[in-house]
């Protein structure tokens, strides 16, 4: 990890730099799960370095009432999606619980839109047992990748990494607790946006996503 400004080409270039540094952790048979859809081309990249299984771990944030921007928890895809919410932002905000329930269940519909979009009728893989690493294309505040890891946690991960090619510091000191090992590629001095850490930062499509899945599963073009 280093405090020096690097620029990665596009999210290819940042996976393939960011899985050479996780094979470097020995962190034996991973299942690497991207949060997306981001998170997907970068998750790819790795999962084929380290020879890994990728899936999605599809997470909704659960917005305060007349201001959805600013999370009060979030919604983790798994068996049974799992909740997690955030004490502090409940405590601020101090919601109804009719409210939280409503808008947990319309997340869970748009969840469930996204896993049948991307996956159609693949298997979820289970994390239980497992050494999982969750990557993202960069961190700013650490809220999705901090809900992600708990859920992760409640479902049975043996071990979690978060690995990421830019976070600031401050994320990382936040996240540092909620996982076994974290790799970042970069944390700058001075954070303003993950994109500006990237050359080619365009947005990531749902059709890329699917094709990046289908070659993992070798019903694509060839890895």
């Amino acid at each position: 990890m280093t405090q020096e400004s690097i620029v990665f080409a596009d999210r290819t270039d940042a996976g393939r730099r960011l899985g050479h540094a996780i094979r470097k952790e020995r962190f034996s048979e991973p299942l690497v799960m991207a949060l997306p859809r981001g998170g997907v081309p970068v998750a790819f990249e790795v999962a084929k370095i380290l020879a890994a299984p990728l899936d999605l771990l599809i997470v909704r944030k659960i917005g305060a009432p007349g201001h959805p921007e600013y999370g009060i928890g979030a919604l983790v895809d798994s068996d049974g999606p799992q909740v997690v919410l955030n004490a502090e932002a409940m405590r601020s905000v101090n919601p109804s619980e009719s409210y939280v329930e409503a808008e947990t269940e319309r997340q869970r519909h748009e969840l469930a839109r996204r896993r049948a979009l991307y996956l159609g009728d693949q298997m979820r893989r289970s994390p239980r047992g497992r050494n999982v690493i969750i990557v993202d294309d960069g961190i700013a505040t650490g809220g999705t990748a901090k809900a992600a890891a708990r859920a992760l946690r409640q479902a049975g991960a043996a071990a979690l990494m978060l690995a990421v090619p830019v976070a600031p510091a401050s994320a990382v000191a936040s996240l540092r607790d909620e996982v076994d090992r974290f790799v970042c590629l970069t944390t700058p001095n001075r954070f303003h946006a993950v994109s500006i850490y990237y050359e080619d930062f365009e947005q990531t499509t749902d059709a890329e996503v699917i094709a990046l899945l289908k070659r993992t599963r070798g019903e694509g073009e060839s890895m």
